[in-house]
């Protein structure tokens, strides 16, 4: 149970919606566990317990609030921060780590035992990582309940259910409700969406996109953000145009295309193409990291406007977040490309290795969009790849080779769990790999909120231009946004790879 009782509660009176995610309100006298900002009735202080997650109050038997919707809040920005076992943890269940691999995997890639990380989740969360997992799975069910017209069987196959029974049995538990009657009362009009095939969608059905809306807490500067991405676009694999960008996801069961927008107060429009519905989880999750969108944007800017230089910046553009990655191999492939050239010479390369080494997208995933046509190459595939044959330095061949090699074999974590401190110290003893590109990947691969690769010369330059006043230990630990302001004041081809 949440131990600040008085400060939940003054939270929950005042309906502020910044606390949403971090905790939820359950509610004795009817049996309900709703958001902070929840617009019912404010409860009696006698009647309320706090918990620190949807899991803790639907093991405790509390059922979500049809009102709220408790489920559909942003995440705990916490998740994002933490770097121990418990924080690492919730990040690889919410990349569906569970479903795919079973508690004993997600207790291996920890390096825990079962028993061990099961007694760390409920001391913390209240819950165990089966519970944790069986809420998301709640809440991607309820999505595509609402959604789409997918058959029962269906939904509850690609949310991760193991049986329909299961997936009934939890509906009615977490909803109050039957999911027949959470598609009757659905608010807009599903879209149509089909597959067969064992979960897989063919592909003159795959070009039928699912619509979504992403969940954040404001201030969100979107347009910046989807404007930093639009100007790093790999051809074949990204594209911007200022009002939306997209993207193929490599996704555990095949790929997929998102398409990302500034949408309506409080969420980014998402559509998602998927070959195969079992990845709707991941790609959410992959979304939501790559735009930052659990980050508690006040928190963070009220910290960093404490630096009077930096201020300025702050109160110009609220609410800057920090660009994450889909795809942690990715973006260390990217960032070995973009070292000392300019951000248009690291797309030239990165395009013409996709182009080469990427795998082809099936007809249809991408729908009309003809700029996608490839997923970005895989670790394995660049591991394999001659580096003599690679359009880059004979130095920079191979240091791109071995950090993939790495990858490949495991020797090398770079996914949502990875633990930040070993991983930042085998990547500095990989050849061509420095602190720029070190602290570049922590930043944007694995999450980490204060990384600051202070070599960078566009950094550089910005300090420069703040003057000697400005005093980087100031914005811990939160420099990772640092970076994004300062950035921001430089011109397009001045900034990061």
């Amino acid at each position: 149970m949440i131990e600040d009782f008085d400060q939940c509660y003054r939270a929950v009176s005042s309906k502020d919606a910044r606390f949403d995610g971090w905790f939820v309100t359950a509610v004795t006298s009817t049996g309900i566990y709703c958001r902070p900002s929840c617009p019912a009735l404010t409860p009696k202080r006698a009647n309320v317990r706090f918990l620190p997650s949807a899991a803790a109050a639907q093991r405790a038997g509390f059922r979500a609030c049809k009102r709220c919707r408790p489920d559909a809040s942003p995440g705990s920005p916490e998740w994002n921060v933490r770097a121990d076992t418990v924080g690492r943890a919730m990040r690889l269940i919410g990349d569906g780590t569970i479903e795919r691999e079973g508690v004993a995997g997600l207790a291996r890639r920890l390096g825990f035992s079962e028993r061990h990380l099961h007694r760390q989740l409920v001391a913390e969360l209240g819950a165990g990582p089966l519970a944790l997992a069986r809420a998301q799975r709640a809440q991607t069910a309820r999505l595509l309940i609402e959604t789409t017209t997918l058959p029962f069987t269906d939904v509850a196959f690609a949310a991760g259910f193991p049986s329909i029974r299961q997936f009934n049995e939890t509906v009615r538990e977490v909803f109050a409700t039957t999911p027949t009657d959470l598609r009757r009362g659905a608010r807009s009009e599903p879209r149509q969406l089909h597959h067969r095939n064992g979960g897989r969608i063919d592909g003159a059905r795959a070009a039928t996109p699912l619509a979504l809306r992403l969940r954040h807490r404001a201030p969100f500067d979107a347009r910046a953000l989807l404007a930093f991405l639009g100007a790093r676009a790999v051809p074949g694999v990204e594209a911007g145009d200022g009002a939306r960008y997209r993207r193929v996801l490599a996704l555990p069961h095949g790929p997929g295309v998102a398409t990302l927008a500034p949408g309506g107060p409080g969420h980014v429009d998402c559509e998602l193409r998927l070959s195969d519905l079992r990845d709707l989880a991941a790609a959410v999750q992959r979304c939501r990291r790559l735009l930052d969108l659990d980050a508690d944007p006040v928190a963070v800017d009220d910290a960093l406007a404490v630096d009077p230089p930096l201020a300025p910046l702050i109160a110009r553009a609220p609410g800057r977040r920090v660009p994450g990655a889909v795809d942690g191999a990715e973006l260390a492939t990217r960032a070995i490309l973009g070292q000392q050239i300019s951000v248009a010479g690291s797309r030239t390369l990165a395009g013409r290795l996709t182009k080469t080494l990427g795998e082809p997208l099936p007809d249809g995933l991408a729908g009309a969009d003809e700029h996608l046509t490839h997923a970005f190459p895989t670790a394995a595939a660049l591991a394999g790849a001659d580096p003599a044959a690679l359009p880059l330095t004979r130095a920079r061949a191979q240091s791109l080779v071995t950090t993939c090699t790495a990858v490949a074999d495991g020797s090398l974590a770079l996914d949502p769990g990875a633990d930040r401190a070993a991983t930042r110290a085998r990547l500095l003893t990989l050849p061509g790999i420095g602190p720029w590109t070190t602290e570049y990947v922590a930043m944007r691969a694995l999450g980490d909120p204060d990384a600051f690769p202070e070599t960078d010369l566009g950094i550089r330059k910005a300090l420069a231009r703040l003057g000697p006043a400005a005093d980087s230990d100031r914005w811990r630990p939160w420099r990772a946004y640092a970076v994004q302001h300062l950035w921001a004041t430089l011109s397009p081809n001045e900034g990061a790879a």
